[in-house]
């Protein structure tokens, strides 16, 4: 397959995107794509693929509940958002990917333009999230989290623009040409990864000791590499090997989800969390008032300030008295055990 510069012809032909039905005068159909199913009178498209959605949003949702766990970890508001938009993503590519919502359907073209806004938005979020371990600003302060917000709301307004402009034909844009379509939906999540796999790679080196989190950084960019190869490369192949039962798709959102569980390992990995500070990490001190219980001048008994740490007599538990002071023969019948009385 051979991928031309703002032309999604050879593409789609090869892989069945979401923005393909909305292409060209009579969209552009993928030669080899997998069977539908019928449940209860309805059409499902790329079943095998809408349970790799499903199987990824469960999968966010528990990442999700581990990083809000990490109460004082560094850049863990931050990284939250990549993954909430993540899970957006999924959510929006069960009901686009299996025709749910159909293609022929007057709402269609907005869910997928939004679909393209928050595709390109979590990757913004990703690439920002690159520079929070270099302390550029504070992680968690409203500057870091409001540059975060700010950005990544940019990046989806505009390519929410883009991408309905051009399946509208308004403003100047072509679902015949669409170049910024091109530029918002197949160059800029790749810039995005590479950016953020070199500055993590320049942060561990520069920064960490521990070079373990160079393999989940590799992982995950193997993950990524191969998902992009198996969509645009082998999509047909496998699609015709197997018979029509699943293609390049399935395997795309497997490994994709695969290079996002990577992120949240590499994360992980990297930050640890201050437990003086954790919510429930602490253990409770208690004061002693009583005068009595902590050998002040009303106490009737005799401190024991001798240490075992100095080679004195060994100190008991109980009141600070030493077990020589209480138990000791100091004189008649202050051995132990006591004699028995006789009667």
């Amino acid at each position: 397959m051979g991928v031309q510069f703002g032309s999604f012809d050879s593409i789609c032909q090869t892989a069945a995107l979401v923005i393909c039905p909305l292409l060209g005068s009579q969209g552009i159909e993928p030669s080899c794509y997998s069977r539908n199913v019928e449940i209860a009178g309805t059409l499902i498209f790329q079943p095998a693929t809408c349970f790799v959605h499903i199987v990824a949003i469960i999968m966010t949702a528990i990442m999700i509940f581990h990083i809000r766990s990490k109460y004082t970890a560094v850049g863990r508001k931050e990284i939250l958002m990549f993954f909430y938009l993540y899970a957006i993503i999924e959510l929006l590519a069960i009901f686009l990917d299996s025709g749910i919502i159909p293609t022929a359907n007057v709402s269609y073209p907005w869910f997928a333009a939004a679909y393209t806004g928050f595709l390109a938005a979590a990757y913004c979020c990703l690439l920002i999230n690159g520079f929070v371990g270099f302390q550029f600003a504070e992680d968690g302060t409203p500057l870091s989290l409001w540059l975060l917000r700010l950005s990544t709301l940019v990046v989806f307004g505009v390519s929410f623009f883009l991408a309905i402009a051009t399946f509208k034909e308004f403003a100047g844009f072509s679902f015949s040409k669409p170049i910024a379509l091109w530029i918002v939906y197949i160059l800029w999540p790749l810039v995005c990864a590479i950016i953020y796999v070199v500055s993590q790679l320049v942060l561990v080196f520069r920064t960490l000791e521990d070079r373990w989190p160079i393999g989940d950084i590799l992982f995950g960019a193997a993950f990524f590499t191969i998902a992009q190869v198996i969509l645009f490369a082998f999509s047909v192949t496998i699609c015709d090997a197997i018979k029509h039962y699943i293609d390049g798709l399935f395997f795309f959102t497997f490994c994709m989800l695969l290079s996002v569980m990577m992120v949240y390992k590499y994360w992980d990995s990297i930050t640890r969390e201050d437990l003086e500070f954790s919510v429930g990490s602490k253990a409770t001190v208690w004061e002693v008032k009583d005068p009595l219980l902590a050998g002040g001048p009303d106490a009737d008994y005799i401190e024991d300030t001798s240490s075992n740490y100095h080679g004195a007599t060994a100190a008991s538990l109980v009141g600070g008295v030493s077990g020589k002071q209480l138990y000791g023969n100091s004189g008649p019948g202050r051995g132990y055990p006591p004699p028995m009385e006789r009667y």
